[in-house]
Order: C-alpha cells, then structure tokens, then sequence
C-alpha cells in the first residue's frame, strides 16, 4: 500500500520498530478519530505524533525546573541577601514616565 508512490519517492524515514499499545474510552477513541481526520492524518500517525510532542513538552518542562543542590543553595543564599540600593534605579522610578501626561 505504502510502496513508490510520487509524493514519497526518496524520503527517508525512520523505521518504526517499537510499539506501544493502550486502552482508552469510548469517548476518547471518538475524539481521538475526529481530531486525525481533520488534521488529514492516520490515526496512529496523529496519536504517535500528539504523544511525542507531548512527551518532548512534558521532559523539556522537567529540565528547566530541575536544579542540583549546589545551584539551589547558591539561588537561596542571593534570596536570602538584602536587597541592595540602586540610585539610578530609584530615580528612574520617581521620575515621571514618558509614556503619561504628567498627570
């Protein structure tokens, strides 16, 4: 079915060698057919496609909040610090903004 055909002639893809099979509702099987079919795709290309994507979400998500104790350490300790004065930072704040009347 998917053999030389004009619009895959020399697109080399990854070969699918793992499978992953899961149970899911009625409704779920429903709205997961509905959404394939209008983005024109199949239904295990759409769901392996959505869950990768989610899956990549999901790590990159855990990798930004992910600290090591020493990095941690080192952020509570400058938290910890009093805030230091800055003169050109107050007198930023006290004057009036250009983007007002001056009211």
């Amino acid at each position: 079915m998917y053999g030389y055909l004009p619009y895959n002639r020399g697109v080399n893809r990854p070969l699918k060698d793992a499978r992953i099979e899961l149970r899911v509702t009625a409704a779920q099987k429903d709205a997961i057919e509905a959404a394939a079919a209008i983005s024109g795709r199949t239904i295990t290309d759409f769901s392996a496609a959505t869950l990768a994507a989610r899956a990549e979400e999901v790590i990159q998500q855990d990798r930004r909040l992910r600290v090591d104790a020493h990095a941690f350490d080192a952020f509570q300790s400058a938290m910890d610090r009093p805030a230091r004065s800055l003169d050109e930072l107050r007198d930023l704040l006290t004057r009036t903004s250009v983007f007002t009347d001056g009211d």
